[in-house]
């Protein structure tokens, strides 16, 4: 995390800083909507009206569920999280398993962030991610290590974003009490806190979860 928020502060104040309009100009991806489907009342908008990063999101947690509990990769995949020596000794290569699971899940990841900039339609920004890595790790843990549950708990942490901005755009009304910037900038990440803080000691982390394996 420190090494990626250096290497993107150095380019942003390097390159995209004094060349705005060649490097670091606002897109927007195209909205792509789904004749019918996206007139349905309340979930129509929400599922059919969006852009493809919206779309290979819910690709993305479909395909990994039915690859990590159905598929000869996904109990490679978990072997090595939970017993990689077993899982050695039946020919697996546990560390190029690992590795490349976390080529594959920082990719994943990629995609979330370009979701803040082309996504959202605005220009990169310094640590515009505002520790929201951490609110994903949060997400996995709450939604107990699967795609779903992820997903889930990551549509949770989103709602409380949205409403800290929404509530950000009220104005205090006559005799209304006005609602410090600071604690509503806090709100998602005070979410996130609680949830998590309510499952610990009741999620069951892969046995081998940031362990090292030595071949031996």
């Amino acid at each position: 995390m420190p090494a990626a928020v250096g290497v993107t502060s150095f380019f942003f104040g390097t390159v995209m800083r004094d060349n705005p309009s060649q490097f670091n100009t606002a897109l927007r991806l195209p909205t792509l909507r789904i004749p019918i489907l996206a007139d349905l009342p309340v979930v129509g908008r929400v599922l059919f009206d969006q852009n493809i990063l919206v779309y290979l999101m819910w690709i993305i947690v479909a395909v990994l569920t039915v690859a990590l509990f159905r598929t000869r990769w996904g109990l490679r995949v978990r072997a090595v999280g939970e017993h990689p020596k077993a899982a050695d000794t039946v020919g697996i290569a546990v560390n190029l398993t690992r590795w490349k699971n976390v080529l594959l899940g920082s990719a994943v990841a990629g995609l979330g962030g370009a979701t803040l900039t082309i996504g959202t339609g605005v220009a990169f920004g310094e640590e515009m991610s505002a520790g929201k890595g951490y609110i994903a790790l949060a997400a996995m843990i709450l939604g107990r290590y699967h795609p779903v549950g992820a997903l889930l708990a990551a549509l949770t942490f989103a709602f409380a974003d949205s409403l800290q901005l929404r509530l950000g755009t009220m104005t205090a009304s006559a005799g209304g009490v006005s609602i410090p910037g600071d604690f509503l900038l806090m709100l998602p990440y005070i979410v996130a806190l609680f949830a998590v803080a309510g499952v610990v000691g009741r999620v069951r982390v892969p046995a081998a979860d940031g362990q090292p394996y030595i071949k031996q």
